[in-house]
């Protein structure tokens, strides 16, 4: 896949992670380097299941990325929340 494809689907799936998992701000590039980081762990996570990780541009492709977007925003979402109640 090309640099422009992983910009794509990053900012895709990170688009839908955030929608689904509720996190707000990060904007635009952060949306991407969201979906991107997702696409890494998404493809770490399904090849290691058995699956096959992104390879091409495709749907596929995108709910890896999408997948492990959502992993980490809800791994972020635990350690955001376990900041924001220690300083309560």
């Amino acid at each position: 896949m090309s640099w422009l494809s992983w910009i794509v689907v990053g900012f895709i799936a990170g688009a839908f992670a955030k929608a689904v998992t509720g996190v707000r701000g990060a904007g635009c590039i952060g949306t991407i380097v969201i979906g991107i980081a997702g696409g890494i762990l998404g493809g770490i996570l399904f090849t290691a299941a058995g699956g096959e990780g992104i390879n091409s541009f495709s749907i596929y492709s995108l709910l890896v990325a999408f997948v492990g977007a959502s992993v980490l925003l809800f791994l972020y979402g635990l350690v955001a929340g376990r900041e924001e109640r220690r300083r309560k």
